[in-house]
Parts: C-alpha cells; sequence; structure tokens
C-alpha cells in the first residue's frame, strides 16, 4: 500500500518565500534555504518549491536557488515556476530537482508533459492545477498565478495531462489558499475520481483533521500544506503521528 505523503510547499519569490490568501496579498515570511533546512529535520516525505512569478514576469526557471537548496534536502524536490521546455526541465534536474512541476505550460503547449514524462519518466512529471469555484456552481482551470481563465474544467485538464503521461496532480483550490479553512473536499474528489494517477490536495489547510478529511472525503491520495507549517505550531511529524493514529499508512 502506497503511503500518504505530507508535503510542505514553499511559493518563492525574488529573493525569499512569500505568501499570500487567494492567491493574492503575497507577503514576505522568510528565508527559503532555512525552510528547507527545518522541513527536512521535521521529517517531511517531500518539498515543492513553486516560483510563483516566473510565468508572470516570462522568466527561465531559477537554477541557481533550486541549486543551493538541493543541497541542504535529503528528501525527494519537486519544483515549478517558468518552465516551457524539455531543456528546462533538464536544467532543473541537473541542478538537484527530483521532480518537475508545470502548471501553465500543461495549459498552452501539452505535449511538454508527454515529453518530460517520455525522456524522464512519469514519476518526473507532475502537473500543477489550479481551480476557482464558478458562481455556477462548477470548477475552471487557472493559470499565470491564478489569473487567467482557461475555459478548462479540472476533470477534463486532469484526464488530459494523464493521457499525456503525468504522474501526479498538485490540485490546488484558490480560494482556499491561505485561509486555513480547509480544502475543497469536493473539488478533491471530482479529479481524484476521475483519473487513475496520484491526486496531492492542496489549498486551504489548516489543521490535521483537515488532512484526514480530504484524504477520506476527497479521496486525495496526498496532501500538501504551506500557511499551516509556516503560521501555526503544527508541524508535518505531528502530522503524519496524527494520521497514523487515525489509521492513514504514512511513514513514522
Amino acid at each position: 500500500m502506497l503511503k500518504i505523503r505530507v508535503i510542505p510547499t514553499l511559493l518563492w519569490k525574488g529573493q525569499g518565500l512569500m505568501k499570500g490568501e487567494g492567491f493574492n496579498s503575497w507577503r514576505l515570511v522568510g528565508s527559503a534555504q532555512q525552510a528547507v533546512k527545518v522541513f527536512c529535520m521535521r521529517e517531511v516525505d517531500e518539498l515543492v518549491l513553486l516560483d510563483i512569478a516566473a510565468t508572470s514576469e516570462s522568466r527561465l526557471p531559477d537554477v541557481e536557488i533550486v541549486d543551493e537548496l538541493a543541497d541542504d534536502c535529503f528528501v525527494p524536490f519537486s519544483v515549478g515556476g517558468g518552465i516551457r521546455t524539455l531543456e528546462d526541465v533538464t536544467r532543473l534536474l541537473r541542478a538537484g530537482a527530483d521532480k518537475v512541476v508545470v502548471n501553465t505550460a500543461a495549459v498552452e503547449r501539452s505535449a511538454i508533459v508527454r515529453e518530460i514524462a517520455a525522456s524522464f519518466g512519469s514519476q518526473c512529471a507532475v502537473v500543477s492545477i489550479d481551480a476557482k469555484r464558478n458562481p455556477n456552481g462548477g470548477y475552471e482551470v487557472f493559470t499565470h498565478c491564478g489569473t487567467k481563465a482557461t475555459g478548462l474544467t479540472p476533470v477534463e485538464h486532469a484526464k488530459r495531462v494523464e493521457a499525456l503521461g503525468a504522474g501526479e496532480i498538485l490540485l490546488t483550490s484558490v480560494e482556499r489558499d491561505g485561509t486555513m479553512t480547509g480544502y475543497d473536499v469536493e473539488l478533491t474528489r471530482q479529479v481524484a475520481d476521475a483519473v487513475k494517477i496520484l491526486v496531492i490536495a492542496a489549498g486551504g489547510c489548516g489543521t490535521y483533521a483537515h488532512m484526514a478529511e480530504v484524504l477520506t472525503d476527497g479521496r486525495a491520495s496526498a496532501v500538501a500544506a504551506s500557511a499551516m507549517f509556516q503560521f501555526t505550531q503544527q508541524t508535518p511529524k505531528e502530522a503524519k503521528q496524527y494520521l497514523h493514529d487515525h489509521g492513514f499508512p504514512v511513514r513514522i
């Protein structure tokens, strides 16, 4: 049985880590290097680093910061932001990333997903899907850090990238992001039921109970969190202990 992973998400912009709410009101929250060191000491299963400004600013991935952080990272390290070509992916993997996370490129040039999977394996290709709820109750995929509507539903986009070879989906509710009010369980369940690949729930986690809820009712395969680990005393290690005590298979 696959183990449930608890994954801190680090949002990088410029010279430090940022955190906002609903992909807005960004504020500096600390050093990326210090965060990587602390999370590795706290026995996380994996780390995700996303450059939230690279695509909007038409920048290439920041290979130098990835290289620096990888020296202190002793768990699987997924990196995203600004990836457009297979050459970008190659540079990030050589710098120390274990997986790459593609968001905007998976919509605008979906062949990149197939290229990553064919060259480095599906386990290397993580597709990030940012979704907002419509007034009619449905969901729509947004790119460019939640600012550009695509007309796609999360379910149809998830099915497409699965067919292209994606190994995992990082699914974020834009409205719930940074609120610590709980994951969007309905959104997660819709996507998880539509695909066979792993779905990582993100956006809104504030308690260990929220993790248990989205794993059970949302049928997520893993949980990601950011604000919860940065603004409260809760830790990934305690999260895994809580999940273990409630019957979930985790690495203790």
